[in-house]
């Protein structure tokens, strides 16, 4: 991330998120927050990457599983595709049988470490292999999410775009079906009225303690990184609560980074299992 002195030009890479009051320019100038502007922040493209690999433990080969003739991993590409903003949409994978399929149906593939604890690795690894630039924005689609509506991708990335202090951001909808406050594979989010996150849970969150009736929202794992903190994201240490609740994205919450959350009210369907697919197919029978 660029930031350019108004005074005499001088250009500073510094991660925005990190700026707390000024940066001394060489000239003597101050540069504060309220200097900061789009003028002085070098422009982002926009990558979609798709993180997939083989050896899930609940539903191995997932990616490569069929629908309606094509592989799961096609219709993530495709639907991705839909979007206007992505410059690139791009596979991550470890699994040669993934990266063949994906090149056999035009898609572009990089290949990645194996032993990457998580996909979020695997994310920005790829991202080191692709060259892209600090200032470029990352939207991380998982490899077992079939459909969702190309509109997610600009709200997951306008938070970013809009204001250059943002790190990463995510999306949330409000749940619907009692069932899933309960379901721990369902992660809930609380956020501020500003969409400033404050907690991911697979508890209900939060607890309706005078039962007047509230809101619940669930996460929807599609996130949007500057790649200058995808970098050091995944440098981090693994924090109590996301080691309790097996969530990422608690890492940034506990080590002080904000996360900004966007409601969605367009549907993305994920495939956990192999129940799941007859699921899927239900619920797309439904839109129609």
């Amino acid at each position: 991330m660029a930031v350019i002195c108004p005074k005499c030009g001088r250009q500073y890479d510094v991660v925005l998120f990190d700026f707390r009051s000024y940066l001394v320019c060489e000239c003597g100038y101050k540069i504060s927050k309220d200097n900061l502007h789009r003028r002085y922040v070098k422009e982002a493209d926009i990558y979609v990457i798709i993180p997939a690999r083989y050896a899930a433990k609940r539903f191995p080969g997932k990616p490569l599983a069929k629908w309606k003739n094509k592989h799961l991993i096609q219709h993530v590409y495709e639907c991705a595709l839909k979007s206007p903003l992505p410059k690139e949409v791009i596979v991550a994978t470890d699994d040669k049988r993934i990266a063949e399929v994906v090149r056999a149906f035009g898609g572009k593939v990089v290949m990645t470490a194996k032993d990457h604890p998580s996909g979020t690795d695997r994310l920005a690894e790829a991202a080191n292999l692709l060259g892209l630039k600090a200032q470029d924005i990352i939207v991380n689609v998982q490899g077992d999410m079939p459909y969702f509506h190309p509109e997610i991708m600009a709200e997951v990335s306008r938070p970013l775009l809009e204001n250059p202090l943002l790190p990463m951001s995510t999306l949330a909808q409000k749940i619907t079906l009692k069932e899933e406050i309960t379901d721990p594979n369902c992660v809930k989010v609380v956020f501020t009225p500003t969409g400033k996150a404050l907690y991911f849970s697979r508890a209900p969150i939060p607890y309706d303690r005078d039962k007047k009736g509230i809101t619940c929202y669930k996460h929807l794992g599609i996130y949007g990184y500057r790649k200058v903190f995808l970098d050091k994201f995944v440098k981090l240490e693994q924090t109590p609560l996301e080691k309790i609740e097996k969530l990422e994205q608690l890492r940034a919450l506990e080590h002080g980074y904000s996360i900004f959350v966007a409601e969605t009210k367009h549907t993305a369907i994920d495939v956990n299992v192999p129940e799941d697919l007859a699921k899927l197919e239900k619920m797309m029978g439904e839109r129609k």
